[in-house]
């Protein structure tokens, strides 16, 4: 295998006008993973799990939208700002069970939690006006342990 070194690099509005960057018009989704720590026991469990613990979860955020006139669907930095204000502001490095509502921090409970809370800041944020939507979550407890939350269960619910 052989490699090239370019040339040229690309200039717009020489080599590409700006209306040749928008491809299509289609939905696309982009998916963005994160992690943060945090404590947390069950109630009313009998196992490990009823003592209080930790987990580095990874939660992976999908959100999808139709490209923009550049292209972009939905811009990664600003899955990154949903996440960190959103959730990680509140959860990382906590005691889920103090600072989540009154629930049994399962992963099933949190991941409806995670979904309300970035579908709302979707919606002050003006996202949703603009076609963007959230498609799925997974929140990983463990690295191989995980719930999954997409938006067809959550429309089914409403």
């Amino acid at each position: 295998m052989s490699y090239m070194i370019p040339k040229k690099v690309e200039v717009l509005g020489e080599d590409i006008q700006k209306s040749e960057l928008k491809y299509h018009n289609k939905r696309v989704a982009v998916t963005k993973e994160f992690t943060f720590d945090a404590a947390h026991h069950l109630h009313c469990y009998e196992g490990k799990c009823k003592s209080m613990h930790g987990h580095t979860y990874k939660v992976v955020i999908t959100i999808s939208g139709f490209v923009n006139e550049i292209g972009i669907s939905v811009d990664f930095g600003e899955i990154k700002t949903l996440f960190k204000e959103v959730i990680d502001s509140k959860l990382d490095h906590h005691y889920l069970n103090e600072v989540l509502p009154n629930m049994n921090t399962t992963a099933e409970n949190m991941i409806v939690w995670m979904w309300e809370q970035l579908d709302q800041a979707l919606v002050e944020r003006n996202m949703k006006d603009h076609g963007q939507r959230l498609e799925e979550l997974v929140l990983y407890e463990t690295p191989t342990s995980y719930a999954t939350l997409k938006r067809e269960w959550m429309e089914d619910n409403e």
